[in-house]
């Protein structure tokens, strides 16, 4: 039923359709190459297992309410220790998800007076952050260095009194490269400032142990990472790494933590489960490496598409309505390929983000890779 007051919204959504814009909710089906699920620890037996076991110990499903209240479950709190451990920093807070954290993160810490810098192509959860922070902000071009630093000078030279906030991703979601997080990490320390690094695809795939791209910067007082548990490590929330002082800052006036029930202690069971077999298990990161370097040499002599380095490969379409048409003719194929439209992506970058996870074989990379060649050929603009 067409209602006058709902009109606005029906004409925006109508020229979302137009431009190929509109988003929708599709099944799961076929082989996946869309799915964050790099380790392929979502259907794990082990996590299961471990999941089964809370349960018959006794863990509930929901908190029940806000952590400040009665939702703070030991099960957060064995998770938020055995985290800190692990990652090497002084005090992790577990979030319902990434996009929470990042949210909390960003309207909480900075100060007014001081400036956040972010990379241009940072998750929207940490642009949405910023835009609810009272400190200045500024994006810069994809991660050049010395434009961090000249927006610092800039912001100095113009009467900037605070401190300088540096935000990046150490691995891109929509692009599969990575940020030179040590460079930053030195631009943050020259400016006496911060710098927080977004693992979220980073964590269990790179560093010593699946530690992530900034293992080892972690122990800095400076530094805040932010890890997310629902793509590699097959559970879900966010467990965010910060100096002891910090957190509980958050604790005292993050809104959306206080205010907000608390995540699972089930799920909190199963992240202290999939950070142990991240540790146990390190030859999931060595098949991962193999199938992401076959992927990629496959996408090179077929496509010509040149490899990321990350398990994140993109295929640039350019056209919205083509990277839809190719998409959906992959899917009909038996492949679940999603296409990334603007405004996730810069405008005219519309793609096919194919994501290699241990949900796949060599097999079925070639015979995907051969049926996009086919595809793509067929479907000239």
């Amino acid at each position: 039923m067409s209602l006058p007051a709902l009109a606005r919204y029906e004409a925006t959504l109508a020229g979302l359709r137009r431009q190929s814009r509109i988003r929708e909710l599709a099944p799961q089906q076929g082989v996946d190459f869309t799915s964050n699920d790099y380790l392929g620890l979502a259907n794990a037996p082990r996590l299961k297992a471990a999941i089964s076991a809370a349960i018959d110990q006794g863990v509930p499903v929901g908190a029940g309410g806000s952590r400040l209240l009665r939702g703070n479950h030991a099960e957060h709190e064995a998770l938020e220790a055995e985290a800190a451990a692990f990652f090497g920093v002084e005090k992790a807070l577990y979030f319902g998800s990434g996009f929470a954290a990042n949210v909390a993160l960003f309207s909480s810490l900075p100060q007014r007076g001081d400036l956040i810098v972010c990379d241009a192509l940072i998750h929207a959860s940490a642009h949405d952050g910023i835009s609810m922070s009272k400190a200045e902000a500024v994006a810069v071009p994809h991660k050049e260095v010395e434009a961090f630093d000249q927006a610092i000078r800039n912001w100095r030279e113009g009467g900037g009194k605070g401190r300088p906030w540096i935000a990046v991703e150490s691995l891109y979601s929509m692009d599969g490269d990575q940020a030179p997080v040590f460079a930053l990490a030195d631009l943050a320390r020259r400016h006496n400032g911060f710098l927080v690094i977004d693992e979220a695809h980073a964590t269990g795939v790179f560093g010593p142990g699946g530690r992530g791209i900034a293992s080892g910067l972690e122990s800095r007082g400076n530094i805040l990472v932010l890890h997310t548990c629902g793509k590699a490590l097959g559970v879900s929330g966010a467990l965010l790494g910060l100096p002891s002082a910090l957190a509980d800052y958050l604790i005292n006036r993050a809104r959306n933590f206080i205010y907000s029930t608390a995540p699972s202690p089930l799920m909190a069971a199963g992240v202290r489960e999939a950070l142990r077999m991240i540790a146990d298990e390190p030859e999931r990161r060595t098949r991962l490496e193999r199938l992401k370097d076959f992927a990629g040499e496959q996408l090179h002599s077929r496509l010509g598409v040149s490899p990321s380095g990350s398990q994140i490969l993109p295929v640039m379409i350019g056209h919205n309505g083509r990277s839809l048409r190719i998409a959906g003719r992959m899917q009909a194929e038996g492949y679940d390929i999603r296409a990334i439209r603007p405004p996730t992506v810069p405008e005219g970058t519309a793609r096919l983000r194919i994501s290699i996870t241990l949900n796949v074989n060599e097999e079925q990379i070639a015979g995907m890779v051969g049926q996009l060649a086919a595809v793509i050929e067929e479907d000239q603009p």
